[in-house]
């Protein structure tokens, strides 16, 4: 299968492109709603992970021209800022699912291939170490690499940041029925 992610955040686009790359997934991506149109139509993809917000835009605008492009494309809804309104609005606009962030590829892939995600909380939440390395590099990105205004960013110590970017967090640990 491939798929398109649209997304504004380049770090969790780009984790989650890997993870699901890693599960035999192909996926673009796109960071704003005309770069998802045209790539839409220069390659129809099989799904599509679309944010609910991208930049000051909002992603629903984005469901009905993307519905319209693909009748069989499965639209997935993915955001931070869940809430029963946006949900009831995408799916009426014409998304398959709606989904709240933080979210694994487990979950997505479970979505993707007609199942419904997995019921227990834990295995649909990315660990807090991933987010939190994920929240430290978004910081450096802003600061251009300066690990002391970083840390300011971050209100933590230049040291602790540092001991914090020693460890790395390691990869998703896959199911082993998967």
């Amino acid at each position: 299968m491939n798929g398109l992610l649209v997304d504004d955040d380049p770090v969790y686009a780009q984790v989650l492109q890997r993870s699901l790359e890693r599960r035999g997934l192909a996926l673009r991506l796109a960071a704003d709603a005309t770069a998802a149109l045209a790539a839409v139509r220069a390659q129809r993809p099989d799904f599509v992970l679309l944010d609910l917000k991208l930049g000051t835009d909002s992603g629903l605008e984005l469901v009905a021209p993307l519905r319209a492009l693909g009748a069989d494309m499965r639209i997935v809804v993915v955001t931070g800022y869940a809430s029963v309104a946006t949900a009831v609005e995408a799916i009426k606009r014409g998304a398959d699912h709606y989904l709240a962030k933080p979210v694994t590829a487990r979950a997505l892939l479970a979505v993707l291939e007609g199942r419904s995600a997995p019921a227990e909380p834990a295995p649909t939440m990315t660990p807090l170490a991933r987010l939190e390395w994920e929240h430290i590099q978004q910081a450096l990105r802003d600061s251009h690499g300066n690990i002391a205004a970083a840390a300011r960013l971050l209100g933590l110590h230049r040291r602790s940041l540092q001991r914090k970017l020693a460890k790395r967090p390691g990869p998703e640990r896959l199911d082993p029925g998967e």
